[in-house]
């Protein structure tokens, strides 16, 4: 497959699980970044590959085979992540861009022996579970910190937004994952909360709290 297939079976994969009975090809551009019609030909293509499954003005699904191939491509996407931290010392915002270039190597006995360097990680810098060699994720209980009410609290264990501003304003304000978060206060009218973090409390957004995954007890 070409690095751009790649990109296309990934990005439905993440946006099936917001569209049950077909991902349109409106979403799928918007997630892309291109014009609806170039959605259309790629979609075209992969359906004569077998990868998906495509009928006009019905959306597109993954295939099995599709399925596969998404999972192996963000397997090694989520694999590469952790060794850019781990052992460059690469910072979480900074290892997205970097991943995307390394997830499309093709050498299985690399990302094998990868996973094995790493001591078989399940998940990622972020969060996000590593599916294993037979594409199975490790099944996660988390809920978003937003959902908690006053009194309540958790570990957090990811982040819903993984881009470069919001992981910077996490470090800016010393949010990170493994940390226990108590909610001290929690706004009616915003949903705004003064949440205890490391002994230290913090006022953040409804946006804030609906972005961090957090596991209760």
């Amino acid at each position: 497959m070409t690095l751009s297939e790649e990109n296309y079976l990934k990005a439905i994969f993440h946006l099936e699980n917001s569209y049950k009975n077909g991902v349109s090809t409106n979403a799928l551009a918007e997630e892309m970044s291109t014009k609806a019609s170039s959605v259309t030909d790629m979609v075209k293509r992969l359906s004569e590959k077998s990868l998906v499954n495509y009928k006009k003005y019905q959306g597109v699904k993954l295939s099995e085979l599709g399925r596969s191939k998404a999972v192996n491509v963000i397997r090694k996407h989520r694999l590469w992540e952790v060794f850019l931290v781990e052992k460059l010392g690469f910072a979480w915002d900074e290892v997205h861009e970097v991943a995307e270039q390394l997830e499309h190597i093709k050498s299985d006995k690399l990302i094998k022996e990868l996973d094995k360097f790493l001591d078989f990680p399940k998940r990622d810098p972020h969060g996000d579970p590593i599916p294993d060699s037979e594409g199975n994720f490790a099944i996660s209980n988390k809920m978003l910190l937003a959902d908690l009410k006053k009194g309540e609290a958790g570990i957090c264990v990811g982040v819903k937004d993984s881009s470069v501003e919001f992981l910077q304003y996490l470090d800016k304000n010393s949010i990170a994952l493994g940390q226990l978060i108590e909610i001290l206060e929690k706004e009616s009218f915003d949903q705004s909360m003064l949440i205890n973090l490391n002994g230290n409390e913090l006022k953040i957004s409804h946006v804030i709290s609906s972005n961090l995954y957090i596991k209760t007890s």
